[in-house]
């Protein structure tokens, strides 16, 4: 297990366990860093924040995983030690949580007419008050036996370009990257792989701020890591990792699972220090 951990998610966004949950979990792994990083939320950073103190060896990195849109499909940007009170910050997260809402809904009334039905209510209580996914609308028919597994759900129904799926609004990958900096935060792009030309991108996101990529990843070969460490090091760029860790199907990378080195926080720390930015650790 590395010690390391840099992609989590929380009941904040579409995971299925809280904040304190995902610590007591880490902290029973032996991890040393964490970042909690929910989609569009910030939400779970101060309960994990509390959550931690019960256990000094471990250190809650403040973070947030933004979803934003290219023609060619969906590219996440990370940001780490994000000042999660920033009052700008927050409004934009917020609107993006009222887009998802709206999306969960249009998703809902498209299976509908694919003669699946499910409940809005319940969907809702799956969710339980946090940012709404794909995820919760997946569990909803799995429950009622319409899909054997989550993955089934996005292969036939929810995944983009499917018969249920929904667009909803999103800033541009750079947009993000401005919205992270502005907010005191290192962006980083989050599993590179699902961009068209990952190359590209990073090249186009470094003149906007960008500092570190996602090496170390859920499922990533030893091919496609050095891949990535190859690109990293060729733009100057940390490399980075993380399990992106949602609780929610047995065969997912645990918490720790993604062989993360610690090179990794010492760099964005080191990073960090360097701008003067407040840790907030």
């Amino acid at each position: 297990v590395s010690r390391v951990d840099l992609h989590i998610h929380s009941t904040a966004s579409d995971g299925r366990l809280t904040p304190a949950e995902i610590i007591q979990k880490a902290a029973g792994r032996g991890l040393t860093f964490i970042a909690l990083a929910d989609h569009d939320s910030v939400d779970g950073i101060a309960p994990a924040k509390v959550a931690s103190q019960a256990f000094p060896e471990l250190k809650v990195i403040p973070a947030v995983e933004i979803s934003t849109d290219i023609p060619q499909g969906e590219v996440h940007v990370l940001g780490y030690f994000i000042d999660y009170t920033d009052p700008e910050l927050r409004t934009t997260l917020d609107r993006f949580r009222n887009s998802r809402l709206r999306r969960a809904q249009g998703m809902v009334a498209k299976l509908e007419n694919l003669g699946i039905h499910i409940d809005w209510q319940r969907v809702q209580e799956i969710a339980g008050g946090s940012s709404m996914g794909r995820p919760h609308i997946a569990q909803a028919m799995l429950e009622k036996g319409y899909i054997v597994s989550i993955k089934e759900a996005f292969d036939k129904y929810l995944g983009r370009n499917r018969p249920a799926y929904v667009e909803r609004e999103k800033m541009t990958p750079t947009e993000a990257v401005a919205l992270i900096v502005k907010a005191q935060g290192l962006p980083v792009l989050a599993h590179p792989l699902t961009s068209n030309d990952p190359e590209a991108m990073t090249i186009e996101l470094k003149a906007a701020g960008l500092v570190g990529i996602e090496a170390y990843y859920d499922g990533y070969t030893v091919e496609e890591i050095n891949q990535l460490l190859g690109l990293a090091q060729r733009h100057n760029l940390i490399a980075t990792g993380g399990s992106d860790y949602h609780g929610l199907e047995l065969n997912e990378t645990a918490i720790g699972g993604a062989d993360v080195p610690i090179e990794a926080v010492e760099r964005l720390i080191g990073l960090a220090k360097q701008r003067n930015l407040n840790l907030r650790l």
